[in-house]
């Protein structure tokens, strides 16, 4: 019986927790809540590197068992199994698809990118498992696709469900988010830098203390997570002591145009295969994938999987360069099919593979030349760090995920270049966009925040609503209506008409009557008199119902939607906590 007694200490306890958790909640929607953020920031790295782990091992673990020699040796494979394998993956990941609600079927950095900018950061659950299981399923059979793009859409998720199980306001969903994806990448490659900037550059497009700092902590997370677990291992460790010369950025800036070339077809490819296949049926463009996957590892096994082992391969010369075309040709039609029919994979890995590919077959080229030349293998580093950058618009993502993965910072002058070369042909020359902002553009939604959206976006409707504030009734007397003129509300709410009023003109309006009373000064005999605050000239707006949660920027296009002048903010108990008016979200975006 005490626990329903509405004073009992277990009531009192709730209530108490209650209100601290909407004190939190009104603090976090302030642009300024640096510390709840960063606290948040290490929460939401811990649990997407843990979740990051668990999708290493479970394809790692597999692989590691399988596959002779290493977890990545699909070459070592016999014909059939080459063949086999990516057909019966992509088998059950057609199965996987069809079983799932159609809403559940988006994966990938382009469900993160269209989640954060187009429904503030609120990734659901089905597409996080979807994402699990067929990233797995999709690296475990070897299709020529990366873990990237799994491991960004896992730790978004991630962090996303973290801020929605808290419910927090939307406009901190947004940092989460990149708190999430900076932790995903770090854990994965173990690069929190390229981790950081990735997040920064790619998935928030915006630079802010607030934001950096919350993200830097969550990739360290992140990286602490996946060290305990597989160490500090350096991906390509054949690419440490490798560096140009001066003499050669004619030749280098020559990559650039090459690998220009190669991202604008790789775009192209991709973007038009979704485009051709956007209406069959997902389980038929998941066979005709693994298909194509099955022929393309039965003629030129390097591409299947990840491709690590290649680029390895490629860094020590271990490859002649009519071996890296034919892998730079293979893997680039073959994993732009793949992926632009669907498989729930990453493109950064195949990116970095085409890259070294055309790196190591320029690299050769150029030793053929008169003069002392570098190793084939700094071609194939800047071929590396040019592709991701010119195919996902990225740039500073990519040199500086190229120093982490190779340990190597005399990469990053000439590097520097070829990236710079790269993405202004493939934008300028061949009007080629990132790939997933031109996916975006073909789905029909927004990818570039406009900068009105991003600053709305940044600070929660709790942070600016009006406080205080009286409720009344349409008609009242005027003595109440001098009572509650002496409150200074900033508002008159009349909720039965949906309807607010300005006290001022509620006040201008008493003062004009006592003006033309003949008993000047005199108090008013029939105080009791009614007044109807409908009747009486005064501004009037009309209002509606918004989420405590929202951001401004929803606020206003809620306002725009319904054609009202402002918006209600309800509290937990079914009044009203504050008050929002279109002067004030037009006032804050002009500040």
């Amino acid at each position: 019986m005490a626990a329903d007694d509405p004073q009992s200490p277990l009531d009192r306890l709730r209530r108490r927790r209650q209100q601290a958790a909407e004190q939190w909640r009104n603090r976090l929607a302030h642009v300024d809540a640096l510390p709840q953020l960063t606290v948040l920031g290490l929460l939401s790295g811990l649990l997407a590197g843990g979740v990051i782990v668990a999708f290493r091992l479970a394809v790692e673990g597999p692989l590691g068992h399988w596959l002779p020699l290493s977890g990545e040796n699909f070459e070592g494979l016999d014909a059939h199994w080459r063949f086999f394998l990516p057909v019966a993956g992509a088998l059950l990941i057609a199965l996987l698809f069809i079983g799932l609600n159609r809403r559940h079927h988006p994966t990938g950095i382009l469900h993160v990118l269209d989640r954060l900018h187009n429904h503030q950061g609120r990734l659901p659950k089905g597409n996080f498992f979807t994402q699990f299981c067929g990233g797995v399923l999709a690296l475990l059979s070897g299709q020529s696709a990366g873990r990237e793009g799994p491991v960004v859409h896992l730790g978004a998720a991630s962090a996303s469900q973290l801020g929605q199980w808290l419910q927090l306001p939307n406009n901190s969903l947004r940092p989460l988010v990149a708190c999430g994806v900076a932790a995903a990448i770090a854990a994965s490659f173990n690069t929190p830098m390229a981790g950081v900037i990735f997040a920064m550059e790619v998935v928030l497009m915006e630079y802010t203390i607030a934001g950096f700092i919350p993200v830097i902590l969550a990739a360290v997370a992140g990286t602490t997570i996946t060290q305990l677990v597989f160490g500090p291992d350096i991906v390509f460790t054949e690419g440490q002591q490798l560096t140009g010369n001066l003499s050669e950025l004619p030749l280098m800036a020559g990559l650039g145009l090459l690998v220009a070339i190669a991202a604008s077809a790789y775009i192209r490819l991709h973007t038009g295969c979704v485009q051709l296949t956007r209406q069959w049926p997902i389980g038929w463009r998941l066979v005709l994938a693994g298909l194509i996957g099955g022929v393309g590892g039965l003629l030129v096994p390097q591409v299947m999987g990840m491709g690590y082992d290649t680029i390895d391969s490629a860094l020590a010369g271990q490859f002649t360069w009519q071996l890296l075309v034919l892998i730079l040709v293979a893997k680039l039609i073959i994993t732009g099919i793949v992926l632009g029919l669907g498989i729930p994979g990453g493109v950064i890995g195949p990116c970095l593979v085409m890259g070294a590919c055309l790196g190591g077959a320029a690299g050769s080229a150029a030793g053929l030349l008169p003069g002392e030349v570098s190793e084939s293998g700094v071609y194939v580093i800047l071929g590396m760090a040019a592709m991701m950058g010119a195919v996902l618009n990225a740039p500073l993502a990519a040199m500086v995920a190229i120093m982490e993965l190779t340990y190597n910072p005399g990469i990053l002058f000439p590097g520097m270049l070829v990236v710079v070369v790269a993405c202004l042909i493939t934008r300028w020359l061949f009007r080629c966009e990132g790939l997933f902002s031109t996916l975006l553009e073909l789905e029909g939604k927004s990818n570039r925040p406009k900068l009105m959206q991003q600053l709305l976006s940044r600070t929660g409707v709790r942070s600016l609503m009006h406080r205080r504030y009286c409720h009344s009734e349409c008609t009242l007397t005027r003595k109440q209506a001098r009572a509650m003129l002496k409150l200074q509300p900033e508002w008159i709410v009349l909720q039965s008409k949906q309807l607010l009023v300005k006290p001022a003109d509620l006040m201008r309006y008493l003062e004009q009557e006592a003006e033309d009373r003949p008993s000047e000064g005199a108090e008013p005999a029939d105080q009791e008199e009614t007044l109807d605050l409908m009747a009486i000239p005064a501004t009037r707006l009309e209002m509606t119902s918004i989420s405590p949660n929202a951001n401004l920027y929803e606020a206003w296009q809620a306002l725009n939607q319904t054609q009202v002048d402002a918006l209600y903010v309800p509290s937990i108990g079914g009044g009203i906590s504050g008050l929002l008016t279109r002067e004030q979200i037009e006032t804050y975006y002009r500040l």
